[in-house]
């Protein structure tokens, strides 16, 4: 059994990394947040410590190791400008991190936690999880199988309706978030990387605090690509049934169905890394640096390959 502590314990992804605690037979020591609502707990681990202010927190894993009762995993699912912090805390006392995404916000971020894991002995693990996702394996080893040469057309489009507080708290600011590509897309960015090698490419058709869109080209793909937490952009079938989220990912024409599958994903995850099989700091390179060029490129006003749904943002 090893013990965890978990920073961010009242946010939005934090049960399914207690959950995942909880299910590979791990146990939480200690969470932190600076927010109080966080009686999720009481259904995993009840008998955890909280604290509500980071120095509590430091100072308690500082009793801990005292006591001989090290911990051996940090898991971090702080907002996204704080992760690099929270994660050098935890390598500076000798802690393995278990980390959401995005793991950083920049690339030189990543060359900081390299150093950091060099020089203190612990390593960073990141949740990449479609990398797990059993219908991506699947197109992946299709596009590996696929004759030398192919390069697929794929569109991925992503629409989730966020309300007025998404702007005024700390995802709504580019620099704590990284700006909506990277809070809502920087893991499709990850898979894209994953099943269609190097980006060769990487064009930005629009982007303001709501939407952005664009080209990728990678090895074996040329994507367009349009994210959005606007519900004016939602297709007239998914607001007829009252659904807030639109997911599509089409190659070739052929829908890509993955809108299952993710109920576990995170606890193997968990698995993985408590099996030395983590995605480790390296790992995340193509996807931050993705989306750090979406974040700062110019924008290309008169695009050959722009996505479908383009003319919903450029009048």
């Amino acid at each position: 059994m090893k013990n965890f502590a978990l920073i961010g314990a009242a946010g939005y992804i934090a049960p399914r990394h207690l959950k995942a605690i909880k299910d590979t037979g791990n146990n939480l020591l200690v969470a932190m947040d600076v927010n109080d609502s966080v009686g999720i707990m009481d259904s995993h681990f009840p008998e955890a410590e909280f604290f509500t202010e980071f120095e509590a927190f430091s100072a308690y894993v500082e009793d801990l190791k005292l006591q001989g009762r090290k911990l051996d995993y940090i898991a971090v699912c702080s907002p996204n400008y704080l992760h690099l912090p929270h994660m050098k805390f935890a390598l500076q006392n000798g802690i393995d991190v278990i980390c959401e995404k995005p793991l950083v916000l920049r690339t030189a971020d990543l060359d900081t936690l390299l150093r950091y894991e060099a020089t203190y002995g612990a390593k960073v693990n990141s949740i990449l999880q479609l990398r797990l996702h059993p219908s991506i394996l699947a197109l992946r080893e299709k596009v590996q199988n696929a004759p030398a040469g192919k390069v697929f057309d794929v569109d991925l489009t992503y629409l989730t309706s966020r309300g007025k507080w998404y702007l005024k708290s700390w995802k709504g600011f580019d620099e704590k978030s990284g700006g909506v590509a990277t809070n809502i897309g920087v893991h499709f960015y990850d898979m894209l990387h994953f099943i269609f090698g190097s980006i060769v490419k990487n064009e930005v058709h629009y982007r303001d605090e709501k939407t952005a869109a664009g080209y990728l080209e990678y090895e074996r793909a040329r994507v367009r690509w349009f994210l959005s937490i606007d519900a004016d952009h939602l297709p007239a079938n998914a607001v007829k049934g009252e659904k807030l989220t639109y997911r599509s990912i089409t190659i070739e024409g052929e829908e890509l169905e993955f809108s299952g599958g993710f109920t576990d994903l995170h606890t193997q995850s968990y698995q993985r890394v408590l099996e030395g099989k983590g995605y480790g700091t390296e790992d995340n390179r193509a996807a931050i640096a993705t989306v750090e060029v979406i974040r700062t490129a110019p924008i290309t006003t008169s695009p050959d390959n722009p996505h479908p749904l383009l003319v919903k943002v450029r009048v």
